[in-house]
């Protein structure tokens, strides 16, 4: 492949693979409808880092391993799968807010910079999602022939645009308007994105099985 061809075809196919609906869509908009816009952005910049995660191993060819490593690549689905329920079953406690915060300004919240990265950061490397993305990647598009310097700038870019995009989820699951109604309605969000993190881990259970 020519070099505008395989970055042509690596942003459409991450353009296609970050817009589907998984782990780290769901953990963004459980943060900007529970935490706020503020622990929502943190998280998105964590996710955007454990992109760079994925474009390290898959760089150095430990793809390449995982590939042919029937047994390892099973066992970071399975850990995937572990914390996505760990995290599943925190939104299924999540309790109504109070009455007083549906018209605050901004949604009270504790600044968590750290602990608010770290859940985007970890949820982000231990998806099995992204894991598969990658591999199919850097097996298929991006191979040993590509150069070293397109890797790191599509490695760099990957990185850039998945933070990007979930920033926007934040913001725009954070304004006013959409803060509103979505407040009154958290609990609810929150114990339905519960639900379908927990779906999630059970389907990532059962492919790893099989």
């Amino acid at each position: 492949m020519e070099a505008w061809q395989i970055v042509a075809t690596v942003v459409a196919a991450h353009a296609l693979a970050v817009a589907s609906p998984g782990p780290d869509f769901a953990i963004v908009l459980k943060q900007a409808v529970g935490s706020g816009r503020a622990a929502a952005l943190w998280t998105s910049l964590g996710i955007g880092c454990g992109i760079a995660v994925h474009v390290a191993y898959a760089v150095v060819g430990i793809a390449l391993l995982i590939a042919n490593t029937p047994w390892l690549f099973t066992a970071i689905q399975l850990a995937g799968a572990a914390y996505l329920a760990w995290i599943g079953f925190g939104a299924l406690r999540a309790q109504p807010q109070q009455a007083n915060t549906l018209d605050a300004p901004e949604l009270t919240t504790t600044a968590r910079p750290l602990a608010d990265f770290r859940l985007g950061f970890v949820t982000n490397v231990l998806n099995p999602k992204a894991t598969l993305f990658f591999l199919a990647l850097f097996t298929t598009v991006i191979g040993p022939a590509t150069p070293m310097w397109l890797q790191l700038g599509l490695g760099v870019w990957l990185c850039l645009a998945t933070a990007a995009w979930f920033a926007l989820v934040s913001v725009l699951f954070t304004g006013a308007a959409a803060r509103r109604w979505f407040v009154a309605r958290a609990h609810w969000i929150d114990r339905g994105m519960g639900v379908i993190l927990l779906a999630l881990a059970a389907r990532i259970v059962w492919v790893a099985l099989q």
